[in-house]
């Protein structure tokens, strides 16, 4: 019995989460706590990993091919063109080493595009496109303390808010996240996302390998019709079982 409402409890938790707006999350902290480069990251690495498991067809930018400054327009293809806007630029690093304060490119590689969440100047992206998915590395986030938030909005209209969990400050130098969110509806595409956070300076950090996609490009998630239906097939299991008790 006690496995039988386990089930319907967790179908009927479906049943709200498909029905709700909320933004499918993948997110994973390796802390560091020093200005070295990471070895192997791979709490991050395993979230992008889950993160594009959801998703056909779409490209990532590492900059590698990169240099200059904000804005910066980057062609992904089928999914249009992303402008990075606020103080941020190309910053150059050797293999394996950071910039001697924890910033360095992930998950290889040379170049990184260096910025500030929050400030006088946020960072903010904007895309050509209404987009339904978003995943990125920051490297080096949260040694300034503070929250950071992600603001998402479409036609200038704000219609979602994430907040990106980050390493502690106290192990937050060269620390490696990867935060990535695919809307659940319509209602939540955007077409512009701006870093913000509590830190009234602003929290520098590399921002790299990012991936961008529309809805499009997002793999088939169940629809809350069939999880009411698989909630309706335990439900039913459960008192067939109850009556021959």
């Amino acid at each position: 019995m006690t496995k039988f409402l386990t089930s319907v409890a967790l179908a009927a938790g479906l049943m709200a989460a498909g029905s709700a707006n909320a933004y499918l999350v993948f997110t994973g902290v390796d802390n560091n706590g020093n200005a070295s480069a990471q070895v192997a990251p791979t709490n991050s690495s395993a979230a992008e990993t889950s993160f594009k498991s959801n998703l056909v067809g779409v490209g990532t930018e590492n900059f590698e091919t990169r240099a200059g400054g904000a804005p910066l327009a980057l062609d992904f293809g089928a999914a249009g063109t992303a402008t990075l806007n606020g103080a941020g630029s190309v910053a150059t690093n050797t293999a394996g080493n950071t910039n001697g304060a924890g910033r360095y490119s992930v998950p290889g590689g040379t170049r990184y595009w260096e910025v500030s969440a929050g400030g006088g100047s946020p960072f903010q992206v904007d895309f050509t496109n209404s987009l339904a998915a978003f995943g990125f590395y920051g490297i080096d986030l949260g040694d300034f303390g503070g929250t950071l938030t992600l603001e998402l909005s479409k036609g200038g209209v704000v219609v979602g808010s994430q907040v990106v969990t980050t390493a502690a400050q106290n192990v937050a130098d060269g620390s490696v996240l990867y935060f990535g969110l695919i809307a659940s509806n319509a209602s939540e595409e955007f077409d512009r996302i701006r870093f913000l956070s509590t830190v009234g300076s602003g929290d520098i950090f590399a921002f790299d390998s990012f991936t961008i996609g529309t809805k499009e490009q997002v793999r088939q998630l169940p629809e809350p019709a069939s999880l009411a239906l698989v909630a309706g097939s335990l439900l039913g299991l459960g008192l067939v079982r109850r009556r021959r008790a």
